[in-house]
């Protein structure tokens, strides 16, 4: 805290705030979309490499990496995962390719997270063994990775150093202080890394709540500190630029949960993303004042309340916490679920309600559940079916669209406005978001006043140079993404899901043949097991009866030497069994010939 003084904001400061702030977003972009320029010749001007590997071109998967000059030493910023969707059957999570980092290994000094959300620290526990590094992060957050590092039987081997706001820690070459900023979990914070070429401040996720619930407010005195003595770039959240206006505050839902809590006449259950301590703070008040007892239901909830009530983050009155085994031995109207499961995950707590598969917790006429969260862009349907699931059995259901019971915990334009009016950086360069999040606020920052010339739109993999007055594009990096199916890590390929998705889309056909060896015979099939493919009730018998015509035209039609190659065999079968329900029935199922010889 000694090279730059927090100090009051000026009268100055405040009035550039307050005329940039309020400018209207909805005017036409007055700036050219102009690309940053590739780089050409060395320059003996300092720079710094930003190198992003998730996050970028895509919400989720947030791993950025900064790198001093053209082989210095690297800093990385989140390890994130982001969750399959429809085009990834199978896989639990999905985390980034960290080829470019092991290639550089020995360049790497550390980690540092902005937050403990799984989008951002994640994948922590796949990817750390490749680089054996030491971790950087708040309270809050080293508590949530420990959790994960415990599972892995990792805790005793990461090197873990816990930072605050205003902390000026060293790492490697880079002196890095991490500010206070407001989001949905508690101890975010954004980063101001000091290098050679200048300061950059990564944001990390982010809105300022003048009212949070735990009166941690953002600090705009060190942004706007730093905003004074200059700041060369900014990485800015681009999550909620598509949203007007400013992000409401946490606190503006408390008022909510008290009168659905105080009207509610049997039992509640209030689903919300476990990280989110405020949100499990707000629901525990709500019970205190309403006379019920609350009940945490799944891994998650327990593990993160724990580790937020160890620290002094989460207040809990004594007797207000109750195991599920004593929820039949209370009123229904005295006991409020805490579970998660928001996101109609198959495996969560709130499915098995939905489903009535939970041991303990029964819903049905007269309770109430509550979903305190947003749909993640992917889980609308998911979501859709468990609301259908409670509604089935009596429930009634509320959500965001029906009443005010979530808000966001990233900016929205005005948010980002300020964050800008108070960094005044020279360049900026939008991360957290698709292309479309990126573009839009490429064009705010333009209509905030920074240059077009100084501002850039970069995906995954595309590394960009920050010198200290421009920009420059410096080739790529190898970027991509690792499945996580069950403990396999990068062992399921594009080409497995790609066979899944046919497995699930088109089903499978077995074909079973036995071939004598001599006499080049069949002696026993073709038998077709069909998976998926056809109903024995409309006519299977029929269809299965052609296919085995044409599989055994197909190999009576093979020559001698043909036949002799059990291989060639094999794939003969294969395509004629793909062709004979691709021009049938417009079907393209996976075909898996078993040929033996006797």
């Amino acid at each position: 805290m000694n090279d730059i003084k927090a100090g009051d904001i000026s009268a100055q400061l405040f009035s550039d705030i307050t005329a940039l702030a309020t400018q209207d977003d909805s005017s036409e972009d007055p700036a050219t979309q102009e690309v940053a320029p590739e780089a050409t010749t060395a320059d003996e001007a300092p720079f710094v490499r930003l190198i992003p590997l998730g996050g970028l071109g895509e919400v989720g998967m947030n791993c950025m990496a900064y790198q001093l000059g053209a082989d210095g030493a690297i800093l990385v910023v989140d390890c994130g995962i982001t969750f399959p969707d429809a085009h990834t059957p199978g896989i639990d999570q999905i985390i980034p390719d960290i080829t470019f980092l092991k290639e550089n290994r020995e360049k790497v000094v550390g980690i540092v997270f902005t937050h403990g959300h799984e989008d951002h620290i994640g994948a922590t526990p796949y990817l750390w063994p490749e680089l054996r590094v030491p971790v950087y992060g708040t309270a809050m957050t080293l508590g949530i990775l420990r959790n994960k590092l415990i599972e892995h039987g990792l805790a005793s081997q990461v090197p873990q150093f816990t930072i605050q706001g205003r902390d000026r820690v060293q790492i490697g070459p880079f002196l890095v202080e991490p500010m206070a900023v407001t989001h949905s979990i508690i101890d975010g914070v954004s980063l101001a890394i000091h290098t050679p070429a200048g300061v950059i401040i990564h944001t990390g996720d982010f809105k300022f709540d003048n009212t949070p619930v735990d009166g941690r407010r953002s600090d705009y005195a060190r942004l706007a500190a730093y905003g004074e003595e200059g700041v060369l770039a900014l990485l800015s959240d681009s999550t909620n630029v598509e949203r007007t206006g400013a992000s409401p505050s946490e606190g503006d839902i408390t008022a909510s949960f008290l009168d659905i809590f105080a009207k509610a006449k049997g039992m509640l259950v209030v689903a919300t993303f476990s990280s989110n301590i405020h949100r499990v703070q707000q629901v525990i008040d709500a019970a205190v004042a309403t006379g019920r007892k609350v009940c945490l239901n799944g891994r998650s909830m327990i593990a993160n309340t724990e580790v937020a009530r160890e620290l002094g983050y989460l207040k809990v009155p004594m007797d207000t916490l109750i195991d599920e085994k004593e929820i039949e031995y209370l009123p229904r109207n005295k006991v409020v679920v805490l579970s998660t499961g928001s996101q109609g995950e198959p495996r969560a707590s709130l499915r098995r309600i939905a489903l009535g598969e939970h041991k303990r917790v029964v819903v049905g006429e007269g309770d109430t559940v509550v979903l305190s969260s947003r749909a993640i862009p992917g889980n609308e349907k998911a979501i859709s079916n468990l609301i259908n699931h409670l509604l089935r059995r009596g429930c009634e259901v509320i959500h965001d669209r029906v009443s005010e019971v979530h808000v966001s915990g990233h900016g929205s334009q005005e948010d980002l406005k300020m964050m800008l009016a108070l960094t005044r950086p020279k360049l900026f360069v939008p991360v957290h978001g698709e292309i479309r999040h990126l573009v839009r606020h490429r064009k705010l920052a333009q209509r905030m006043g920074v240059l077009p010339g100084n501002t850039a739109i970069v995906e995954n993999g595309q590394v960009l140079r920050i010198y200290p007055d421009r920009l420059e594009r410096d080739g790529t990096v190898p970027v991509g993404r690792a499945f996580i199916d069950g403990k396999g890590v990068g062992d399921v390929g594009e080409e497995v899901l790609r066979e899944r998705r046919i497995l699930s889309e088109d089903g499978m056909l077995v074909v079973l043949v036995v071939i004598d060896a001599q006499k080049r015979e069949i002696v026993l099939g073709p038998e077709l097991f069909p998976k998926g493919l056809t109903d024995a009730e409309d006519g299977e018998g029929k269809v299965l009866e052609a296919c085995k015509r044409k599989v055994l035209e197909t190999f009576q039609g093979l020559s001698s030497e043909h036949l002799a190659d059990l291989e060639l065999v094999r794939e003969e079968i294969r395509v004629a069994g793909r062709r004979f329900f691709r021009k049938e029935f417009d079907r393209r199922p996976i075909v898996l010939p078993l040929v033996f010889e006797v």
